[in-house]
């Protein structure tokens, strides 16, 4: 009795192990690392694709992870559009996941809002959050595209000089930049790999990374193939002209720093005011609440703020 009893929980502990490494394996292959890094590239090639046939097979890839959402979401107008913008930002979300996100913050944003008797409007701005995020990480994202440009450049231009052709000095630029040059440049060596033109690849570049400097290396590139010309010298020559002007970028940021700070300070100031007293003393904050002039004096003061923010953002905002 004693030997089947041990006997049970050997086997029983067998079970659970191998339950466990089941449940691991089939949630490595879907949702594992090299998966999310396959469905990233694809995503990001499908993203930035024309409209052609040689492009029509990396084009169809999911939104969401279940086919009753997906097909919600492709019924959804424009929603091709927020693909490519969390695309542009880098970050491991798909649309459903963000649209999920933006849900959640909303409902958490009103329930706060009802429980500290606070406006409504609360949960939308809680709503605009992810929303924020996703754009400042664009931003971050393309700023250090733009910083690793010179680069990358650079160091395609040398591989064409040591003889290279033009693809094998953007598969040079994918395996010996840092992220997140290298991932863009390496998404055009692969799709030039599998049969689309490289106009069409340079293009699709262009779509995925919102950045002037991108833009001219696209367009210097396919203008070189139509009329010809040393491909090498005229990527060093850009290079060049970029370096320039992060540089005096660089100089007007240092130089508005003052402006943007004081921007900051400004915009943040009243909502933290109005945080502190709320804390201290609840009452006092509760009649600008719930009164009705008090609602129309918030109303008021939000739209001098964003009045004041872009009108800061203007002052302060160089096109270089």
């Amino acid at each position: 009795m004693d030997y089947a009893f041990y006997l049970f929980i050997v086997l029983g502990f067998l079970a659970v192990v191998l339950f466990l490494e089941g449940a691991y394996l089939t949630w490595n292959a879907y949702q594992g690392p090299e998966a999310k890094r396959i469905e990233k590239r694809l995503r990001a090639m499908s993203a930035g694709a024309s409209g052609d046939a040689g492009s029509k097979l990396i084009k169809q890839r999911l939104l969401a992870d279940t086919p009753v959402l997906e097909k919600l979401l492709l019924s959804v107008p424009r929603i091709h559009h927020l693909d490519r913008m969390l695309l542009q930002s880098g970050l491991e979300l798909s649309v459903a996941r963000f649209l999920g996100l933006t849900l959640f913050a909303l409902a958490g944003g009103m329930a706060v809002a009802v429980l500290l008797h606070l406006p409504l409007f609360l949960g939308i701005v809680a709503a605009v959050l992810p929303w924020l995020y996703v754009l400042r990480a664009t931003q971050k994202r393309k700023t250090a595209i733009e910083e690793q440009l010179p680069e990358a450049l650079d160091l395609m231009a040398r591989a064409m000089l040591a003889g290279h052709a033009f693809p094998s000095a953007l598969k040079m630029v994918g395996d010996e930049m840092p992220e997140p040059v290298s991932g863009e440049f390496r998404i055009v060596f692969d799709e030039i790999n599998y049969g689309i033109s490289v106009a069409d690849a340079l293009n699709n570049l262009a779509a995925r990374v919102p950045s002037t400097d991108v833009s001219y290396f696209v367009i210097s590139v396919l203008i070189q193939r139509e009329t010809g010309g040393n491909l090498a010298e005229l990527l060093g020559n850009l290079s060049k002209l970029i370096r320039e002007r992060l540089k005096l970028m660089g100089t007007v940021r240092v130089l508005s720093a003052e402006g943007r700070l004081s921007a900051k300070i400004l915009t943040v100031l009243p909502f933290a005011v109005a945080v502190v007293v709320n804390v201290i003393n609840p009452k006092f904050m509760r009649v600008l609440w719930q009164d009705p002039i008090g609602l129309k004096m918030i109303t008021i003061a939000l739209v001098m703020v964003l009045f004041g923010v872009f009108w800061m953002w203007r002052v302060i905002k160089i096109r270089v």
